[in-house]
């Protein structure tokens, strides 16, 4: 064989193999940059799942509420809470509450009537839906104001001295995570074997459906089988459901309601009559066999999951 051609065939298989190890190095880095691209995909996708665990935990872990008796610093804070839970209930008596009140809508038909067979005008009935649920608006801003005032120079003007004073009454604020997000206070209306009043409970719209308002109730439902009261009584205005849910689920039933009532503070308007009608929802809780207070514990501190 002539030797540039044996030489010629030895340098084609030395680039052969050069090649082939060439192709093996390519692709083992690549192998190595597809395994360290997965590594890194993996690793990122645990640490996200990570994350969404922490969160959620953050989100649906306990967080302990603690409720305690009312001090002074807490003065501001509870005045702001009863103030924000007050003007909730402007939207919630003048839209919502119509629909409970099927006298006060055939007093608007009739009005509508009536405007139709003065005026003979269709604009003019029309406007007057909108012009009916402004004035239920304003009036129940108006009057919820007035009470507002009226609790503000009785009762929640001297915390101190209306509730902290007297061994059959307290106010009581919840707080969690070293904020104050709730109040609640109970009065006795008898002496020591008759009923105990749930009221001025309202907790921070920030912390609603964490078990603040469960932690309130209990709270009062403590004071009441500590001091030897039957039961625990309480009246609301609200039309809410969840309001009334809470109270069902803790164990108090509906004993009657009053219709028309008479918001204390109000002065008498045939406007604001017209406007302005709520009804008053009584409950009642038979404090010595609520499972509230179950096996007799009474925890300064409850740990809630929040939903």
């Amino acid at each position: 064989m002539h030797p540039h051609r044996h030489k010629s065939k030895q340098m084609g298989h030395t680039r052969m193999q050069m090649s082939r190890r060439d192709s093996d190095v390519i692709r083992q880095v690549v192998v190595q940059s597809e395994t360290k691209k997965f590594d890194m995909e993996e690793k990122n996708q645990r640490n996200d799942v990570q994350n969404n665990v922490k969160g959620q935990k953050a989100q649906n872990g306990l967080q302990t509420i603690v409720v305690r008796e009312f001090e002074l610093a807490d003065k501001l804070e509870v005045k702001r809470i009863f103030h924000d839970g007050l003007m909730e209930m402007v939207a919630d008596t003048a839209f919502r509450g119509l629909r409970h009140h099927p006298e006060s809508l055939l007093l608007y038909t009739a009005m509508t009537a009536v405007c139709f067979v003065v005026t003979m005008c269709w604009w003019v009935i029309g406007l007057l839906p909108a012009i009916i649920l402004y004035g239920r608006y304003f009036y129940s801003r108006r009057t919820i104001h007035r009470y507002l005032e009226h609790a503000m120079s009785r009762d929640m003007g001297d915390i101190e001295g209306f509730y902290m004073n007297s061994p059959n009454s307290c106010l009581w604020v919840a707080v969690l995570e070293g904020k104050a997000v709730g109040i609640v206070a109970a009065v006795s209306q008898q002496k020591p074997g008759g009923a105990v009043e749930l009221r001025r409970m309202s907790v921070d719209r920030s912390c609603r459906r964490c078990g603040v308002g469960v932690a309130l109730v209990r709270k009062v439902v403590e004071f009441a089988v500590t001091h030897r009261y039957s039961s625990v009584v309480l009246g609301t205005t609200a039309y809410s459901p969840a309001a009334h849910r809470l109270y069902r689920r803790l164990g108090f039933h509906c004993v009657g309601f009053t219709d028309g009532y008479v918001t204390p503070g109000t002065r008498w308007c045939l406007l604001e009559r017209i406007f302005y009608r709520v009804r008053h929802h009584h409950y009642k809780l038979d404090a010595q066999n609520s499972k509230i207070t179950e096996n007799g514990k009474h925890n300064d501190q409850t740990e809630v999951a929040e939903k």
